[in-house]
């Protein structure tokens, strides 16, 4: 049964492309997510995406103490297609009228092959996109924060490891170096890690160079021997086959939905690893967006929220250690006792 509050599938009438918004929940507020621009084998593909990305919007809002919901849009693109092989700003348009069909339930941003500009061209569609340019009057690029967010996930992992959040001279493997997987190397570099990193695009080698990383592929960064892998590219890269090959005490990264099946956090766990549960770890973009553009909030606001990602992690995994569950059941738990708790609100109040 389709747990979704609502989801919208619609022809765009300038593009041809297909548009999908789906609102998993809005049980704590309206429902925010990004828009993903991404080649999919079918429409189908693209809806699966789109499910479980909104899904694990609503955990990452509850977890994160927001009072929003969680939605997600996908402009899906046929296959091998690159954004730059279609009409961009008539795909955003689109967007922008699915979005405004919500009437201020959903509310948009950027996501995986779309950007802050994207987002100005929605805006001529409707109020309810958000990260605009800063030269536009936004906030920009939510990415630096979910790095930022990250790295306190990383310090409060390595934390709960080895008694220290110092990363100097710890081995660290990246994969993916895109906006937020780029800024998130360069923190950790800055912290004195020995960096392993990998990306499908070869001219981000040359960031590599920059911040002395080592440049190999993405299966040799996957099961590189190191004390932290850090998953920053597309989700579903964790699986049961890749597990016995990890050779890392924990994994902490940004990418949204890593794990192929849920039941890949138990196979980590009885092979000793850490995960830290991907909703926990990447909610500085929901956060940097919630509090500056649709709360009025200040940067500086935004980024001590953000930094309390490392304080909420280390929490989850003491409840884990004392329930004698993994962190991944545990941040299930923090998330839906807030969303019920909402829910028992709202009924009590007639």
């Amino acid at each position: 049964m389709l747990e979704h509050e609502e989801v919208v599938i619609r022809t765009g009438v300038r593009s041809g492309l297909p548009i999908i918004i789906a609102v998993h929940s809005t049980a704590l507020g309206d429902a925010v997510g990004g828009c993903r621009m991404w080649p999919y084998p079918d429409w189908g593909a693209g809806l699966a995406d789109a499910l479980a990305l909104s899904a694990a919007m609503t955990l990452k809002c509850a977890a994160a103490g927001l009072d929003f919901g969680g939605g997600k849009s996908v402009i899906v693109l046929p296959p091998g297609t690159a954004s730059r092989d279609v009409d961009r700003r008539a795909a955003l348009l689109d967007f922008g009228d699915a979005v405004q069909g919500f009437g201020g339930r959903y509310h948009g941003g950027e996501d995986v092959g779309t950007s802050a500009e994207d987002m100005w061209v929605a805006r001529e569609r409707t109020p309810w996109v958000h990260c605009l340019p800063v030269h536009h009057g936004g906030s920009g690029e939510p990415s630096e924060l979910t790095a930022v967010g990250t790295f306190a996930a990383i310090e409060a992992t390595w934390r709960h490891l080895a008694g220290t959040s110092s990363l100097a001279g710890r081995r660290i493997s990246i994969v993916g170096l895109g906006q937020v997987g780029g800024r998130l190397a360069g923190l950790l570099a800055e912290a004195g890690a020995e960096l392993t990193v990998a990306d499908l695009d070869p001219g981000r080698e040359e960031l590599a160079r920059t911040l002395g990383a080592r440049w190999v592929d993405a299966d040799t960064a996957l099961t590189a021997e190191a004390d932290i892998l850090v998953p920053a590219a597309l989700g579903g890269m964790l699986t049961g086959s890749l597990v016995p090959r990890l050779r890392c005490a924990a994994v902490v990264g940004p990418a949204n939905n890593q794990l192929a099946s849920p039941s890949v956090a138990g196979e980590l766990a009885r092979r000793g690893i850490v995960w830290a549960p991907d909703f926990v770890v990447n909610a500085g973009g929901v956060i940097h967006g919630t509090i500056i553009d649709m709360g009025g909030g200040t940067p500086d606001e935004a980024r001590n929220a953000t930094l309390r990602i490392g304080d909420r992690l280390t929490a989850i995994y003491g409840e884990a250690t004392a329930a004698g569950i993994v962190p991944y059941e545990a941040a299930i738990r923090l998330a839906r006792r807030r969303i019920t708790d909402a829910a028992a609100l709202r009924q009590a109040a007639g």
